[in-house]
């Protein structure tokens, strides 16, 4: 578990770290360097979880080995299946990091909802529901390896 008490803003304890895959760890498919090592390292302190569509279909591949859980959406009514994931985990207890209009409903009602920007770009209405923006994946996943910057960020 990661927890923290940040300054004007209150607590924040993330037991589960919920991410989408395509867009987000990986771009076409393929996992965005440097992103299979903090997801080892993150392991340590929080549950991972990839719910994805698995558009581009190589998530299973990319990510086995990794310890984390992966869940593929149908195709209907993603958003709503992703939020309703983190619901059953504990929205308060996540930290949800995604890129696509699907994730919106998760960053929103998650404790810490992280919006990244890769090659995919980012829906303006995924970008509204985050508590905090990101340029890269790897900049999302070191905010939770180093949770000061968290602070820094969210503090009044």
């Amino acid at each position: 578990m990661i927890s923290l008490e940040i300054p004007g803003w209150g607590p924040l304890h993330l037991k589960h770290l919920v991410l989408d895959f395509n867009g987000t760890l990986a771009v076409d498919g393929v996992l965005v360097d440097g992103v299979a090592e903090r997801l080892k390292r993150l392991a340590a302190d929080l549950e991972v979880h990839v719910v994805t569509a698995d558009t581009v279909g190589t998530a299973g591949e990319a990510l086995q080995g990794l310890p984390c859980r992966v869940a593929i959406l149908t195709p209907e009514a993603q958003d709503q299946q992703k939020l309703d994931y983190i619901s059953e985990l504990g929205a308060e207890l996540v930290c949800a990091v995604g890129n696509g209009r699907n994730d919106r409903l998760m960053l929103e009602d998650a404790a810490l909802g992280v919006a990244v920007m890769l090659a995919e770009g980012v829906a303006p209405e995924t970008l509204a529901a985050a508590t905090v923006v990101c340029p890269s994946v790897l900049d999302a996943l070191d905010l939770l390896l180093h949770p000061l910057r968290l602070t820094a960020t969210l503090r009044s």
